[in-house]
């Protein structure tokens, strides 16, 4: 069985035993929390020692919490867990919204400005998905952090 990291209450940072992790609350339409969400990504990656992973885990970051805030009517909510294992040591980053529509993989025209957030996730991450949660969904994507 998977041991889960405590949940945190509200924004922050939180160590439990040896699991990190950051949550941040996201109002609708707020793009200038994108560049929030980025510095203190990379702050907490730096503070858990895996400095390597924060420019892949902003972009995909920025992308995911950039598309729950466009596409969406109400906030998200932001989770980014370090996982405690030696030999497998994983950055997981969740985004959950709360509509059900799933997100679509497409092939924007070279003319096109947007549309290209979920190839860059599919090209850059390790893992990621998509699963149903209440009346919305979690979009996610991992990191190994033995390929930082």
């Amino acid at each position: 069985m998977e041991r889960q990291p405590a949940e945190t209450g509200g924004q922050g940072v939180e160590a439990a035993g040896e699991w990190r992790q950051l949550r941040r609350l996201l109002q609708h339409a707020d793009l200038p929390a994108v560049a929030e969400v980025r510095q203190v990504l990379r702050e907490a990656l730096r503070g858990w020692g895996v400095p390597g992973l924060a420019d892949t885990a902003e972009l995909l970051a920025s992308e995911l919490v950039t598309n729950a805030l466009q596409h969406t009517d109400r906030g998200a909510v932001l989770t980014a867990t370090l996982s405690p294992e030696r030999r497998s040591r994983r950055l997981r980053v969740e985004v959950r919204d709360f509509v059900s529509r799933h997100p679509r993989l497409r092939a924007p025209g070279d003319q096109v400005t947007s549309g290209r957030g979920l190839l860059l996730v599919q090209a850059l991450a390790d893992a990621w998905g998509v699963r149903p949660e209440g009346t919305g969904k979690v979009v996610w994507f991992e990191l190994s952090v033995d390929t930082a």
